[in-house]
């Protein structure tokens, strides 16, 4: 445990942020789910609609720096791809 004063702060700002964090991740893995659900039923209009909202969480998560962009571009090209082969 920390002596000091600001190291006892860091590791309480640390614990909030890898909450936030956490929180973030959580909804771009279930809004993926999603998708794969939808495209697992080969229900076109539902897996569109689950990805937009997919697009958007991980935009999110990468303009708040829990994803890097490359990251978050790869997932949004191999869900995007996903959804266009069952078309």
């Amino acid at each position: 445990m920390a002596n000091i004063k600001s190291a006892k702060k860091r590791i309480r700002v640390i614990e909030r942020k890898t909450l936030r964090n956490k929180m973030i991740k959580s909804r771009v893995k279930t809004a993926i789910k999603k998708v794969d659900a939808a495209i697992a039923a080969s229900d076109k209009e539902a897996a569109a609609a689950a990805l937009k909202n997919a697009i958007s969480e991980i935009s999110r998560a990468a303009s708040k720096g829990v994803f890097h962009k490359n990251t978050a571009s790869r997932k949004v090209g191999r869900l995007t791809k996903a959804v266009n082969k069952i078309a």
